[in-house]
């Protein structure tokens, strides 16, 4: 048994943090991967005490933080203090940062210098970029750069435009392709996303680098969620793909209420409270 299943049986906590050869050890040996997304260092120090393999900084903090309708608006030095802020918190999970929309499309060269900014400024351990066969090259130099790279194919957030939407992509032999490109290039991990579930079983059987899903089916090596659906932050935005698993926006605006209530009734502070 591997010293991160030791530790999982321990109740998830490491002696040692996760690395990328361990993503490729987990699937070596069938264990499933779990991430979720952080943006701050109050969420990244919950989630990784939780025990968790990875932590991504998704570009999703466009929606879930600053209220976009899409993450295109992020910028670089966004995404570079929110790994700062959440690499800070985090001393056992993988920390990943998703590259936002121009940091390596402009060219490779490019990419390399966004990406060593986000692991030498921000802290992050890798970074995720998006599209398949035509990131290739990119995937490639960023890895003879030293830096990891997590690939991300399926629905990808950043042709939001391109693709009409947030779509469920079903074309097998370019998913596939993409796949398999992205794994040659040196990707040590895949992300699917809202692909069919026979869809994504069948990418990650051909592939010897671990799948993490997100509304792509049990059968991918692992999964992630956006931390705010999983807690119910956004009650009124449930996509089908994910589990609630507390409401906790509830619970957040029923201790605001009890607040605003003791506060008009004179009942807080009360003399436990007050300073001497």
């Amino acid at each position: 048994m591997s010293e991160l299943q030791h530790a999982q049986q321990a109740g998830g906590r490491r002696e040692r943090p996760v690395t990328v050869p361990d993503f490729a050890q987990a699937k070596a040996t069938g264990r499933k991967l779990v991430m979720l997304t952080a943006y701050d260092f109050p969420f990244a120090k919950l989630l990784d005490s939780a025990g968790l393999d990875g932590i991504l900084v998704g570009d999703s903090l466009g929606m879930v933080v600053q209220g976009h309708s899409n993450c295109l608006p992020v910028t670089l030095e966004e995404m570079i203090y929110h790994t700062r802020l959440v690499s800070r918190a985090v001393h056992h999970s993988l920390v990943v940062a998703d590259m936002p929309f121009l940091s390596y499309q402009t060219g490779v060269r490019d990419a390399v210098l966004h990406a060593g900014m986000l692991v030498k400024q921000g802290g992050a351990h890798a970074v995720k970029i998006e599209g398949g066969q035509a990131y290739a090259p990119t995937v490639r130099a960023l890895v003879e750069a030293e830096i990891p790279v997590m690939g991300h194919i399926g629905l990808t957030p950043q042709s939001y435009h391109r693709l009409g939407g947030f779509r469920v992509q079903r074309d097998l032999e370019r998913l596939r392709a993409d796949a398999c490109a992205l794994q040659e290039a040196g990707a040590f991990a895949l992300v699917i996303e809202c692909v069919p579930a026979s869809i994504a079983a069948h990418i990650t059987a051909q592939l010897t680098i671990p799948t993490i899903g997100i509304g792509a089916g049990s059968g991918c090596d692992g999964q992630i969620l956006v931390v705010h659906d999983l807690l119910g932050l956004f009650p009124g935005f449930r996509p089908r793909f994910v589990k609630v698993y507390t409401d906790l926006g509830e619970l957040i605006q029923r201790a605001v209420r009890e607040y605003c209530d003791d506060v008009r009734a004179g009942r807080f502070p009360g003399p436990e409270h007050e300073l001497s």
